[in-house]
């Protein structure tokens, strides 16, 4: 195609874009009111300004908590053999997030088109670069502006001695690296395969973290600025070659993440965003072969089969799993309160992420009623393989905590007790029953909340927590008593048999 040629389509497609935006501009704006928006925007406004304000409380009160706190202020480790610099922590932070931004982009788009531009635009003999450019433009200046305000109380909480420049670079640097990631997963979109770009994303994410964290300065950041824009610029001359498939999958893919976060459904949240694995589709052929003996034995297999290939890699559950045991070896010591959180955090999201088969389970329930099982045995079927695994995963936890010097031997006993309890909360918490939207919602300072879709996003978690409540008392201790491990038991049985019993679906 001659230049003249491109920049003939170019220009014709840019015309049906702008006529499309002006006339969804004026059809919004035929069915707004003046009042209406008045209202809409008081409302984001207040909701904003209360966020904003508790934020700062929050992480000025926790700072005030951190700089009060001595050398000889212990946390659950009393005397740990392994101390990790200060900065360890932050860096492990910035890290994960750089990398979660690589692969919620590589996942959401970014270049992507919705629905109905889907149905009309792609299929027209046009450039496609000013169909998909703009939007990721703004898509990746607003994530890098966001991201850089998030940034904000990392880095006041995770360097108590730098100054207000200081922070605000790291804050602007980071911001930056986050828009040039977001150009890698672009440039992923049409070269999936290519081992370069995988590696050019580690490489940055890796230095990008450094960097952030030991060198805040007007250097830093504008490095990260011309990355940012060396790579907008490369995705830009390559917009227009994206397959439209890949484009429509992207829009897919985002729409059902709107949608889910708008209605805050965790479930269908994570049905959006988990990718599917393509070198896991015959793990567990063999055993999936073997005989077997009655119905709820083959529903069993079916089921750890499975979770065996809906889940092909660990990596998500062993970094949080590193991340918990970093909090207790910062040097200087995080408040006891902090490291208890963590382990708490990091179970629920450990847990949350093994129900996949559940969260699919749950889409059809009619299913369920076809296997010649009694539907509680089917229920407790779904929640072996989530608490088995974590199992291992508190196990795991416990042991490491036993090395360093947290608690007895006895800490791994109650942590792989918790696991049974926090695997069926992962299957309680995946088959949530419809929310009723007719019942009144709750007025809140951010606005009205649906009062049953509270209720809704507690449902799983809150016997997770239940379940781990007795290792958070054992680490706060620092000694395994005996009622505190009948307890335990007790607990994680009786959470097990009453997902296993409880129908959610009435």
């Amino acid at each position: 195609m001659s230049k003249a040629t491109e920049t003939g389509t170019a220009g014709r497609a840019g015309e049906i874009v702008r006529f499309t935006r002006r006339s969804a501009r004026r059809y919004n704006r035929s069915r707004t009111s003046l009042p209406e928006l008045f209202v809409d925007v008081y409302v984001s406004v207040l909701a904003l300004g209360c966020a904003v304000a508790l934020a700062v409380s929050f992480v000025l009160a926790l700072r005030g908590e951190f700089a009060q706190r001595s050398a000889t202020d212990g946390g659950l480790i009393a005397d740990p053999v392994l101390v990790l610099p200060s900065q360890a922590l932050e860096v492990l932070l910035t890290f994960a997030a750089l990398a979660a931004v690589v692969v919620l982009g590589r996942r959401l788009g970014p270049l992507a088109v919705g629905g109905p531009e889907s149905t009309w635009w792609l299929s027209l003999p046009v450039d496609r670069r000013p169909m998909v450019w703009g939007p990721f433009l703004r898509r990746a200046v607003l994530a890098g502006a966001g991201a850089a305000l998030a940034y904000v109380p990392v880095s006041v909480l995770g360097a108590l001695d730098r100054t207000v420049l200081s922070h605000a670079y790291a804050a602007a640097t980071f911001g930056a690296l986050v828009v040039a990631v977001v150009g890698i997963a672009a440039l992923l979109q049409g070269r999936p395969q290519s081992v370069g770009l995988k590696v050019a994303a580690a490489s940055l994410v890796v230095a990008g973290a450094l960097v952030t964290v030991l060198v805040p300065s007007a250097w830093s950041f504008g490095a990260g600025l011309v990355i940012a824009s060396a790579l907008l610029v490369l995705v830009s001359s390559r917009a227009g070659f994206v397959p439209g498939g890949e484009l429509t999958r992207a829009g897919a893919v985002s729409g059902h993440v709107g949608s889910s976060l708008y209605l805050m459904d965790s479930n269908e949240l994570f049905r959006a965003v988990r990718a599917e694995s393509r070198t896991a589709y015959r793990r567990g052929a063999r055993f999936f072969a073997l005989p077997t003996r009655g119905p709820f034995a083959a529903l069993l297999r079916a089921d750890v089969v499975a979770f065996l290939r809906l889940h092909p890699t660990p990596t998500t559950a062993v970094l949080w799993l590193v991340a918990c045991v970093a909090v207790m070896l910062v040097d200087g010591g995080l408040p006891v309160f902090v490291q208890l959180g963590a382990v708490v955090l990091a179970g629920c999201a450990a847990a949350s992420g093994f129900g996949t088969v559940a969260r699919r389970a749950a889409l059809v329930p009619e299913l369920d009623g076809l296997v010649p099982v009694n539907p509680a045995l089917v229920r407790a079927s779904r929640a072996v393989m989530p608490a088995a695994t974590m199992v291992l995963w508190m196990a795991l936890l416990g042991g490491v905590l036993v090395v360093l010097g947290a608690a007895g031997p006895m800490l791994i006993v109650v942590s792989a007790l918790a696991g049974i309890g926090m695997g069926a909360g992962t299957v309680r918490g995946a088959s949530r029953p419809a929310t009723d939207w007719s019942a009144p919602p709750v007025e809140t300072p951010f606005g009205p909340v649906p009062r049953a879709q509270l209720a809704a996003l507690l449902r799983g978690v809150d016997v997770t927590v239940l379940s781990l409540m007795p290792v958070v008392l054992t680490l706060y201790l620092g000694v395994v008593a005996l009622p505190v491990l009948v307890v335990q038991a007790v607990i994680s049985g009786v959470v097990f048999l009453v997902v296993a019993m409880t129908n959610p679906h009435g």
